[in-house]
């Protein structure tokens, strides 16, 4: 397994993460379990979570994933053995049981959110923490542009910093992360850390697979690359759409048809359908499953750090993360940019 530095922390990680969305929703707590041992037998040391989790987010289930994750590190012994990541939420009326609906980034709620989540996790820090989503209006979870109405009162870059820096002073955070971030806050966060001299940003967790490679194209892969920032991708098979098994059976069991469809409208898109077509002809025609091709090409990104992974079963797992051994010749290479070019970003 491939490990490399997280930014410009001293963090070292597989270029795999196990992602954990799934622990108590779609998987039991032995489920969680398990996943984590092996997991760990194959050499993946980064373990990615959230405070909202499981997904589908419910007041019923809140906490219940870094309460498994928890339990099993009470149970192995290993948190040494691990880089543990988790996420605070940021603003959303509709998720008001996560913290009584205070998700913002200033003192108070981050102090809240930190101490929850140690407590659910059983440990006395976090490596990495982590802004699920901005406080300020940005274009995510599905839209693609900028809208001046949706502004909003929010907390200020530097305010969060200072918030975050006394979480790290105190020991219970190493490292600090943003997700769905911009360009303009990737800058803006590092600029504001290096003008008061306030925790820098080691990550940014972002959308990137075959359906939405809009990291590349909205100037965040310069961005990132220019000021040392690692990208954690998510959603590597776009909500499972990129295993195929949804062209092949679009009744099969997963998360696009366990959820309301307004969960994850976007990977409902006729163009994304089209484009996952053509992706799972070509990873069968050259041997591979779609999983494998689309997960091997992730793998592979220059500016990908660290590629975050989910699975129900221990079987895809072990595909999942079989594919990170798997060399992708150049001409499947040029013809997922040749789809690419026909279908661009229907999933972004």
């Amino acid at each position: 397994m491939k490990t490399i530095l997280l930014g410009t922390s001293p963090l070292r990680v597989s270029n795999v993460c196990l992602g954990t969305m799934t622990f108590g929703e779609q998987n039991t707590e032995a489920d969680a379990h398990s996943q984590l041992d092996y997991a760990l037998e194959r050499g993946v040391n980064f373990i990615d979570t959230a405070e909202m989790y499981p997904v589908m987010p419910r007041a019923e289930t809140q906490g219940s994933t870094e309460r498994f994750i928890g339990s099993w590190l009470k149970k192995t012994g290993k948190r040494g053995d691990v880089v543990l990541a988790t996420k605070a939420a940021g603003p959303n009326p509709a998720l008001h049981w996560v913290r009584g609906g205070g998700q913002n980034f200033d003192a108070a709620n981050l102090q809240a959110a930190v101490e929850t989540s140690l407590r659910r996790l059983q440990t006395d820090h976090i490596d990495l923490y982590q802004l699920h989503w901005p406080s300020r209006n940005v274009p995510i979870f599905g839209a693609t542009q900028f809208d001046p109405k949706n502004e909003r009162s929010s907390v200020a870059i530097e305010d969060t910093l200072a918030a975050l820096g006394k979480l790290v002073d105190a020991g219970k955070i190493g490292h600090i992360g943003v997700s769905n971030e911009s360009s303009w806050g990737v800058c803006e966060f590092t600029r504001q850390a290096e003008a008061k001299g306030l925790p820098r940003i080691a990550t940014i967790q972002n959308l990137y697979n075959l359906t939405a490679r809009g990291f590349e194209t909205s100037l965040l892969d310069e961005t990132c690359y220019r000021e040392n920032v690692g990208l954690l991708a998510y959603s590597p098979l776009a909500f499972g759409q990129l295993s195929g098994k949804y062209i092949d059976n679009p009744k099969a069991h997963g998360r696009l048809t366990i959820f309301p469809p307004t969960w994850s409208p976007r990977y409902l898109r006729p163009t994304v359908l089209a484009a996952v077509k053509e992706y799972a002809e070509l990873a069968r025609a050259n041997g591979m499953t779609p999983a494998q091709m689309a997960l091997a090409w992730c793998y592979s990104r220059w500016f990908v750090a660290s590629t975050i992974i989910g699975a129900t079963t221990l079987e895809q797992l072990k595909e999942n993360i079989d594919a990170a051994d798997i060399t992708l010749p150049a001409h499947v290479i040029e013809a997922i940019d040749a789809i690419h070019a026909r279908i661009p970003n229907p999933g972004q």
